[in-house]
């Protein structure tokens, strides 16, 4: 269960750090080259987004990693392949991010038992209301893998209590309003107010998306949550070469914000 990497992070002092990956972007080989160096680099988990064409919360990098997969006939057999392979060469554990349109097309029940029987740890899906989502976090659960729910700043206390009831694995606290990128930054003091609500109301492991895209918003970030979330900056760091290349990149990024992850 992810819980795991957030326990060993704590007692490392040191926020845990989950990199975000288009699957397939740009091209199946080189993703796995940069699975396995994100690893190497320190990276505790990983989030695999599932191509989509319509991603509702995804900014411009990451919609246009999107296509670039798309463009391979990359869906959720071939990404469950991806995560069955990295996982059976001993990568660290994997979180599918994915819209809930892929996961009804392929079958609910179909997609929780071949993400366990691949080796993942869980799904985020951030299309699917809290109110429709027991199906699949219940299924997630009765193979061992977790669902962890988004919080935006908008949310309010009530709603947030209701949705980190539900959450397993961690929360995944957006910082901001409006889709990834790594343009915009976290706005820093809100962040604050509501990771300090959310601690209030749940045990449960507090992980920082949208807009954290350096080692400053890391060390910003990190005594605050537990854990903490880059996608687009990391997808900009090797956009535009692949192979080998493309992993050294993607590594060398990582580290720098692993460096930054100590508190």
């Amino acid at each position: 269960m992810l819980g795991e990497i957030f326990d060993r992070a704590r007692r490392e002092g040191r926020s845990a750090l989950i990199p975000y990956v288009m699957a397939g972007d740009p091209d199946m080989a080189t993703c796995e080259r940069v699975l396995h160096a994100l690893a190497r680099a320190g990276a505790d988990a990983i989030e695999l987004g599932v191509p989509y064409g319509d991603p509702l919360a995804d900014g411009p990098t990451i919609a246009a990693a999107g296509q670039r997969a798309l463009a391979h006939d990359i869906g959720i057999a071939e990404v469950l392949a991806l995560v069955r392979r990295y996982r059976d060469a001993g990568g660290v554990p994997i979180v599918l991010f994915t819209y809930f349109n892929p996961v009804y097309q392929y079958g609910i029940e179909r997609f929780a038992r071949d993400l366990a029987q691949a080796g993942g740890s869980g799904a985020i899906v951030p299309d699917i209301a809290l109110e429709e989502s027991a199906e699949l976090a219940g299924l997630l659960a009765q193979h061992g893998m977790d669902m962890p729910l988004l919080v935006a700043p908008s949310t309010t206390r009530q709603r947030a209590q209701t949705i980190v009831a539900q959450a397993t694995g961690f929360v995944y606290v957006v910082s901001r309003m409006g889709v990834t990128g790594a343009k915009t930054a976290p706005n820093f003091d809100p962040l604050r107010s509501q990771l300090a609500m959310l601690r209030s109301l749940t045990p449960t492991p507090l992980a920082v998306g949208f807009g954290v895209s350096n080692p400053g918003h890391v060390r910003e970030v990190g005594p605050l949550a537990d854990g903490i979330i880059v996608g687009s900056a990391l997808i900009d760091a090797y956009r535009g070469v692949d192979g080998e290349e493309a992993a050294e990149r993607a590594g060398r990024f990582i580290a720098s914000l692993r460096a930054a992850s100590v508190r």
